[in-house]
C-alpha cells in the first residue's frame, strides 16, 4: 500500500554578494524568508491531496461497476496524499485494460477510465492544485 509522501522544500543558507565599482563597494545579502520552505512544502502536500482525491471523484462515473465494489476498493487503497491511486479488488486491472462498456447504459464506463478521465478534467485538477500552492 502507498504511503503518504511529504514534501519537503530546502531553503539554502544567506548569501553575501560583494562588488566593486567605480564609484565604490557594494555589498548585497540575500536571505531566505525564514518560513518560505515549510509553508511551500504544505503547500505542495496539500495541492496532491487535491490532486488524489479529485482523480477519485472523476473516475467514479466513469469506472465500471456491477455491485459498485471496485469503486470502494480505490477509495479504501488510496491514501490521499501518497500521488498514487490503489485499486485493492483483485479484478481491477483486467477490467482498466479489457472492459468492453457494453454493459452501462450510459456508454461513460468502460476501460482506460483513468485516462479518460484525465483527457477530460486534467486542467480543472491543475488549476485546483494550484490555489493551494499559490495561497501558501
Amino acid at each position: 500500500m502507498a504511503q503518504k509522501r511529504i514534501f519537503e522544500i530546502r531553503t539554502p543558507r544567506g548569501t553575501v554578494y560583494q562588488t566593486r565599482t567605480a564609484n565604490g563597494k557594494v555589498i548585497a545579502h540575500l536571505e531566505w524568508e525564514p518560513g518560505f520552505g515549510p509553508s511551500v512544502s504544505q503547500g505542495f502536500q496539500r495541492a496532491q491531496e487535491v490532486v488524489d482525491s479529485e482523480c477519485l471523484r472523476y473516475m467514479d462515473h466513469l469506472t465500471p461497476r456491477q455491485s459498485g465494489y471496485m469503486i470502494k476498493s480505490a477509495t479504501l487503497g488510496t491514501v490521499i496524499g501518497s500521488g498514487e491511486i490503489e485499486y485493492l479488488a483483485p479484478y481491477a486491472r483486467r477490467q482498466y485494460y479489457e472492459n468492453s462498456g457494453k454493459t452501462d447504459p450510459t456508454g461513460n464506463r468502460g476501460k482506460l477510465w483513468f485516462e479518460r478521465m484525465k483527457a477530460a478534467h486534467l486542467e480543472d485538477i491543475r488549476k485546483g492544485a494550484a490555489n493551494f500552492v499559490a495561497n501558501r
